[in-house]
């Protein structure tokens, strides 16, 4: 169970988060000085602090320098009044995850512990490569074909190497374990890692989450924000989704590159720091560059080092082994004793092209695991789509699936819901997305010029969707003939 410890003078703050914390699987101590607090964080090992800034008998920034020798990967978010905030950004400084004002607002904190949670899981769970069998902790890069091979031995020449990396692949296939394991070879293994997916923000938040931002930089703004940058400084951050990036955020990620420095948003401090950046994307970024939607300087930056992470369909033998892995993680997660995969079951997802890679393998083993009764997962369990080996994508109807042979939206969510789906928004995304696409294509007779036109996107996104989404414009056009 993940720990937060809480060192304040205030009664009131502790029993707060006491009381806030109390059902949410987090154990929570407290104290209420810096020698009790120093004893209970070599006792309970948390995996989060938070700290005033202020306590009786010690500054909490001193403080702070004491647990950082203890625990240097610890996040330790400080806690301080409103005129104390110029001494919280000095703190945060030296390597403080982030700071909190009083009076506290309860769903700000539960946020932000919960980012400083996986902040600290990210940097602690290891990452276990070329095995088969299960870790008691961390995560496992499974695999054993020559393709996988290859890039365990990219990991081992680069990880030691100060340089940025630029790892390639579709969706799904594992990026962010690789961005890890290559953090945890190298030697700054006891600094910070920061993970940000870049298509998951707007382009205003995305600039203020890496650079942060000023006070009064724009509506909202109440108070001073550090970014990811500055947080991590001389620790790794990974940029996952990097071709989502607009402009001007391109533009201020290559001047950090460059020149190591930056401006915080409606800022003119010039800020300098020391971070190893990798990043990530499935985007077929030559194209981006020849469209001018990426910037070829930053392209190069950004590849000091090249990893391509192939797709499932492209690692021969790999699947048995991820098979074997995922039963035995949800056997123990779930509370199952299911012991195999029947020959005929087996053979319809070897048959099947796996669009979703690894992630949509394990959302597939995890349904059918879900459902099964017996010890064997037979092929009744598995999803539509892998009986029908990819022909889903040839129509999805929204509404009431009128037509007969698409996916009513109501009944995909309602049937997902019933699977336990833990990505319900990202599945119903892509469930529609990949009918407006598979439409829209259909009604330019495969012309994808005119389609992406339509759409209101480029050609080479709409290439690099299709390929995401795994629709074949043969199948489009044959299936509306």
């Amino acid at each position: 169970m993940p720990s937060l410890l809480v060192i304040d003078d205030d009664r009131t703050v502790l029993l707060l988060f006491k009381k806030v914390f109390k059902d949410s699987g987090l154990d929570v101590h407290v104290a209420n000085n810096a020698t009790d607090g120093m004893t209970a964080l070599r006792e309970h090992k948390p995996d989060v602090m938070l700290l005033d800034i202020m306590l009786p008998e010690a500054s909490g920034i001193d403080l702070a320098k004491e647990v950082r020798a203890f625990d240097v990967r610890l996040p330790v978010i400080f806690i301080t009044a409103m005129n104390d905030s110029d001494t919280a950004i000095e703190a945060m400084k030296m390597g403080a995850y982030d700071y909190l004002l009083k009076p506290l607002d309860v769903a700000q904190v539960e946020v932000l512990i919960q980012r400083a949670l996986e902040t600290r899981r990210l940097m602690s769970s290891p990452v276990h490569l070329q095995e088969s069998e299960t870790p008691e902790d961390g995560d496992l890069l499974v695999g054993r074909s020559p393709k996988m091979l290859e890039v365990y031995k990219q990991i081992g020449r680069i990880a030691a190497q100060d340089v940025t990396v630029l790892i390639r692949g579709e969706s799904g296939t594992g990026k962010e374990l690789i961005a890890r394991a290559i953090y945890q070879h190298s030697h700054r293994v006891d600094e910070c890692f920061m993970a940000v997916n870049c298509a998951a923000l707007t382009e205003s938040l995305l600039e203020s989450e890496l650079f942060g931002h000023e006070k009064g930089a724009f509506t909202g703004a109440d108070r001073r924000r550090i970014g990811r940058f500055e947080q991590c400084n001389e620790g790794t951050i990974f940029l996952d989704e990097i071709g989502d990036m607009s402009p001007a955020t391109q533009s201020k990620v290559l001047r950090l590159l460059q020149e190591q420095t930056f401006e915080r948003v409606g800022g003119h401090e010039t800020i300098t720091v020391d971070v190893r950046l990798i990043s990530a994307t499935n985007r077929d970024l030559d194209t981006m560059i020849a469209d001018n939607e990426f910037r070829l300087d930053l392209y190069h930056r950004l590849n000091g080092f090249e990893i391509y992470l192939p797709a499932l369909r492209d690692r021969e033998g790999d699947l048995e082994l991820l098979l074997d892995h995922f039963l035995k993680r949800f056997n123990a997660q779930l509370h199952k004793k299911i012991t195999g995969i029947s020959p005929s079951a087996l053979d319809l997802l070897k048959s099947y092209s796996w669009p979703g890679n690894i992630r949509e393998l394990q959302t597939v083993i995890r349904r059918a695991m879900l459902m099964a009764t017996g010890p064997t997962i037979v092929p009744e369990l598995l999803a539509k789509e892998i009986h029908d080996n990819g022909s889903h994508v040839q129509g999805a109807s929204l509404g009431g699936g009128e037509d007969g042979g698409g996916v009513d939206l109501g009944r995909f969510i309602d049937e997902r819901t019933a699977a336990d789906s833990d990505n319900l928004y990202q599945e119903t995304l892509q469930m529609m997305e990949r009918y407006l696409i598979t439409r829209v294509l259909r009604e330019t007779h495969g012309n994808q010029s005119r389609a992406a036109r339509r759409l209101g996107i480029t050609r080479g996104s709409l290439r690099n969707k299709m390929r995401d989404l795994g629709i074949q414009i043969e199948q489009v056009v044959d299936a509306g003939q």
